[in-house]
């Protein structure tokens, strides 16, 4: 029987942009992380202090505004320091109190429990992801069935299919995808179920999926997001 990791993932749907905001919580010292608070201060509080937890770090996969515009609250209630790629905040500029910038492999403790710090440009210059044993914090990265936008300031369509690649190259196939929006039929997948049904999955070149990302995709799916078979991400352009 497999050992109960040592932490413990709750997700909260927030807003009006289906926002999934993480408490990450360390079993054996209640220390907790937030994942890109926004929009709702007081839910992520609250569900801390009714499972006994002390938050104690904030995690950023990016500085978009819907993923950060709690972080005031948060931190006028937790003592709480803020994690964040070194290449996101220099494309940010915000100035902000106990900052922690990171590498991509970086490692963060939460009490007894180990995150590893992605960096995966592509959505902006430094999108990170953070991987807890078998579990991928994605962001805006990589959704179920989906991929982040590349059009907004510091996109890169070109990176993120690298991102994506290098994604699925280097993680198992069992590795539970956890993105930053519920867009899909359902909250969460494996790796190896985005590998069939994720159609930003299914490109070999460059030039294929950057003409989906940027001038296809938006205009032939709706939410919310079913797989698409290996084929049939897009007729013949010629």
């Amino acid at each position: 029987m497999p050992a109960e990791p040592s932490f413990e993932i709750l997700p909260l749907e927030l807003g009006p942009m289906a926002n999934i905001v993480y408490l990450l919580a360390d079993r054996a010292t209640s220390r907790a992380a937030v994942v890109d608070p926004a929009w709702e201060p007081d839910t992520i509080l609250q569900a801390a202090e009714q499972r006994g937890l002390r938050i104690t770090d904030i995690l950023l996969t990016h500085s978009h505004h819907d993923h950060v515009n709690a972080i005031e609250q948060v931190l006028e209630r937790a003592d709480a320091a803020i994690h964040l790629l070194k290449p996101e905040a220099r494309f940010w500029g915000r100035r902000l109190a106990r900052p922690v910038l990171h590498h991509g492999g970086d490692r963060i403790l939460l009490g007894e429990s180990e995150i590893e710090v992605l960096h995966t440009p592509g959505h902006t210059p430094g999108s990170a992801c953070y991987r807890l044993g078998n579990q991928l914090l994605s962001g805006d990265t990589l959704f179920v069935y989906g991929c982040g936008r590349c059009d907004l300031a510091g996109g890169d369509p070109e990176q993120m299919y690298h991102t994506l690649k290098r994604l699925v190259a280097e993680l198992p196939p069992e590795t539970v995808v956890r993105p930053g929006h519920d867009y899909a039929v359902v909250e969460s997948t494996t790796l190896e179920e985005q590998q069939r049904g994720n159609p930003f999955l299914h490109f070999h070149t460059p030039e294929e999926f950057v003409f989906y990302r940027m001038h296809y995709h938006d205009s032939h799916r709706e939410e919310p997001y079913g797989p698409v078979p290996p084929g049939e991400e897009m007729p013949d352009r010629d």
